[in-house]
């Protein structure tokens, strides 16, 4: 019988960038994860910064030879989408890189002060504040527009909205605002219509009556974000081409305006079949924005994208422990972890993500169909297929097994709760941090130890 690596490397071809296999071993971007293993334990969930630069990069770069190729007039706007992971580490590694951020809730805004106090960000720095705005929230954008942040830009969620900053927003220099417009769900969706933004037959008179002879104010970009994420779907293009058109044709009777941020919606690689051509559809989009605007007489507007998942998901991962084998029936096999899905990678649990799978160690071995197991009570802790296939597959071993989840890096670790209570009264994994030195060796930091029973009492009220 085929060993496990054979196997995968009929399935889908194997090695991939990012992973190899030395001395029956797998290896993440250079990284020795039976190494990190032996020194820090399992369940460990660990980040390796370097790959959020890399992805960054990768995206000012297709956009800026997008533009010159289509001798687009506009310029491009990276932002990171600050809800995928709000963690100081996460959030200075993307800032290292000349981007700016998209906020969408109160606290963001007292985290990017914090960052301009330690000399991270500047008050220069563009802030997009998204969302359904709280009293505080919007209270806090107030404070900063008067502190000196001169380029926080209010996306107006509703028509109230607005009433706020107009009262309280005092400023030499006219406001710079946003509108978000309300987008059509997708077809198999439960609703018809976004409950995020202002709806679309609404922004251009909504304008006309409250804001365009307001002398404090000026709406300088439109916003909108498509749920299905960017797909090269007749869906996705559509929809694109309704918001641009809408654009072009606020432009003419707003002079102010020249802003489109697109959203965020970038998908990231979740399997080892993935095969999205990032260049063909940045070149795309940028293409057919240019296209609208030239059909309707307006010059094309600067861009902007808020990219979450795409930031942050490549970096990290979680690796775990098999503790042990159950043959609950003649064909039914699990491997049992020392960790949980729903606490650990609740998207599995909660929204059926799949993320790349693969053994640690014994790839030398047979292959078998498993199902995995958490290690909570629960029936529904379990994870039993791959994206690209109905079953997952392990090694046929009674060695000691360890396993690694991959490209986990966004909302896994803010929807677990860090440092809380957890289903169960699992405790919060180790988490590692890894940068590398100037010298390609790398750099460990533990960034928190695994939760103890005295931190879990304490929540509870017990000490």
């Amino acid at each position: 019988m085929q060993s496990y690596q054979e196997f995968q490397d009929l399935s889908v071809g194997f090695p991939q960038e990012g992973f190899d296999i030395i001395d029956d071993e797998l290896y993440f971007h250079d990284l020795n994860l039976m190494e990190m293993i032996e020194t820090y334990g399992t369940p460990l969930r660990f980040t390796y910064l370097p790959l959020i630069s890399k992805k960054i990069q990768q995206a000012k770069i297709l956009f800026q030879t997008a533009i010159l190729k289509n001798d687009y007039r506009g310029s491009y706007k990276y932002c990171y989408c600050t809800k995928s992971s709000h963690f100081k580490h996460i959030v200075e590694e993307a800032l290292k890189n000349e981007i700016h951020l998209e906020t969408s809730s109160a606290f963001d805004m007292p985290m990017i002060d914090a960052l301009e106090k330690k000399g991270k960000v500047t008050k220069d720095i563009t802030v997009i504040c998204n969302g359904f705005k709280t009293f505080q929230y919007k209270q806090y954008i107030i404070d900063m527009l008067h502190d000196g942040f001169k380029n926080i830009i209010p996306v107006l969620d509703n028509k109230e909205e607005f009433n706020f900053y107009d009262d309280e927003v005092e400023l030499e220099t006219p406001c710079n605002l946003g509108i978000r417009i309300a987008a059509e769900e997708q077809p198999d969706s439960q609703f018809y219509t976004s409950r995020l933004g202002i709806r679309h037959e609404d922004v251009i008179e909504f304008y006309n009556s409250k804001i365009s002879k307001n002398p404090y104010f000026r709406v300088k970009l439109l916003h909108f974000f498509i749920n299905s994420g960017i797909s090269d779907t007749p869906y996705y293009w559509n929809e694109l081409e309704k918001y641009v058109t809408l654009y072009c044709k606020f432009k003419k009777v707003n002079p102010h305006l020249d802003t489109l941020d697109i959203g965020g919606g970038m998908p990231f690689k979740d399997s080892l079949v993935f095969d999205f051509d990032y260049e063909y559809m940045i070149n795309e989009i940028v293409k057919r924005i240019k296209e609208i605007c030239a059909e309707h007489e307006v010059i094309e507007p600067d861009i902007i994208t808020e990219f979450g998942k795409y930031t942050v998901a490549e970096a990290s991962g979680i690796l775990y422990k098999v503790l042990g084998r159950k043959q609950q029936n003649d064909r039914e096999k699990w491997l049992m972890l020392d960790g949980s899905f729903i606490t650990n990678l609740p998207d599995v649990w909660a929204l059926n993500q799949k993320y790349i799978l693969l053994p640690i160690n014994n790839w030398d071995s047979e292959y078998e169909r498993v199902n995995l197991g958490g290690i909570t009570c629960d029936g529904q802790d379990y994870y039993n297929q791959e994206a690209h296939m109905n079953n997952v597959f392990m090694p046929k071993t009674r060695k000691v097994q360890y396993l690694g989840f991959f490209h986990t890096g966004a909302y896994q670790e803010v929807l677990s709760g860090y440092g809380g209570i957890h289903h169960c009264l699992l405790p919060s994994p180790k988490h590692v941090l890894i940068r590398r030195n100037r010298d390609e060796t790398f750099n460990y930091e533990v960034f928190g130890e695994e939760q103890n029973s005295k931190q879990v009492l304490k929540i509870l009220g017990y000490m």
